[in-house]
């Protein structure tokens, strides 16, 4: 396994997203050493925690670790972006949100995002040129956007790791972690 022991890393979501999706990579990163933050904006139905689904029923709510306000994108070395339908539909038109993604890919800092959670990446301009896979009904979008969808449980263009479903997020995790440490790797060489 990557060593990513110290790795600070963003997790970005909002109410609406798929609760696994979430939960999973956390623990996974957790597991492995980072240093995770779960961070939304301000404007939650719950303060201080966001709700999460199970496809269309609601699931728990998850402790947020800071406002999106209160963050600076520099503070973290990686981004996770969690699926859902609600959660990257309301991020994506969120400005800050928008731009704190926007700051990893300019930074060349690795991103990873599963199911519908690379509609945020659509939205930041960062599909254009790459290769992608999504849930389903998101490929026609990431298409218009410039990206080549395929139908495959992760893929891995660069340090932009993406998943399709909740049943891809073993293969997912496994991906996300190994190219949050091979960018530690570039970066100390």
């Amino acid at each position: 396994m990557a060593d990513i022991k110290g790795l600070r890393v963003a997790i970005l979501a909002t109410d609406g997203f798929e609760q696994v999706e979430l939960t999973e990579p956390l623990q996974a990163l957790r597991s492995a050493g980072a240093t995770v933050q779960v961070i939304a904006p301000r404007k939650t139905k719950t303060q201080g925690k966001i709700q999460g689904m199970n496809h269309d029923e609601r699931g728990d709510q998850i402790a947020v670790d800071a406002e999106l306000e209160s963050v600076k994108p520099d503070q973290f070395d990686a981004l996770v972006l969690p699926g859902g339908v609600a959660n990257p539909d309301y991020l994506r038109i969120n400005p800050q949100a928008v731009g704190f993604i926007k700051h990893f890919g300019a930074a060349g800092k690795p991103i990873a995002a599963i199911c519908h959670g690379p509609w945020t990446l659509i939205e930041a301009d960062l599909v254009r040129g790459r290769t992608l896979t999504s849930w389903p009904s998101l490929q026609t979008d990431l298409r218009n956007a410039g990206a080549t969808w395929v139908d495959q449980p992760v893929v891995r263009d660069g340090l932009l790791v993406t998943s399709r479903k909740p049943d891809d997020l073993k293969p997912f995790c496994q991906e996300m972690i190994k190219a949050f440490g091979d960018q530690r790797l570039s970066k100390a060489a």
